[in-house]
């Protein structure tokens, strides 16, 4: 057994302490916002956030976690965040999703690069396509994503 600290509260959940945060996510706690997609932390549609940092939960263990906070997609978008909800905007703004797949995974990334930037600060197309560069979309909304992160980025200013 093991109490993670997901969006705020505590859960226990009955795993192995090497199951990867991603599954006592989606099937110890039901929260199905992240996603599944290669298993090896290389496409980034499972990410979320760890005491803040954006990680790859496909292959971070619980025991990993035990004591730190996670964020997942759920808690980020849902208004209570400002740059998640801003993040959220913007891309329902600039139509980013196609299939969606990859979405939640580019949102936490998106989120917790615009949390690193000093207050004020407007990224690059340059820095937000390297901020970007780890979470893969099949459809290719790359140049929605970037609008999209510039756009929230301005909405913070």
């Amino acid at each position: 057994m093991s109490t993670l600290n997901v969006n705020g509260r505590p859960h226990t959940v009955d795993v192995e302490p090497d199951t990867p945060v991603l599954w006592a996510l989606r099937d110890a706690l039901g929260l199905t916002g992240t996603k599944f997609g290669c298993g090896a932390g290389l496409c980034g549609a499972c990410t979320v956030h760890l005491d803040g940092q954006a990680i790859r939960s496909c292959i971070t263990p619980v025991s990993a976690a035990d004591g730190k906070r996670i964020t997942t997609v759920e808690a980020a978008t849902d208004g209570g965040d400002k740059v998640g909800a801003a993040v959220h905007a913007a891309w329902v703004k600039h139509d980013v999703a196609q299939c969606g797949y990859c979405q939640s995974g580019q949102i936490m990334t998106a989120t917790a690069f615009l949390k690193s930037l000093p207050p004020g600060k407007q990224p690059s197309a340059a820095e937000i396509d390297a901020a970007m560069s780890g979470n893969i979309c099949r459809c290719g909304t790359y140049a929605r994503i970037r609008a999209a992160v510039a756009d929230a980025a301005k909405t913070l200013a």
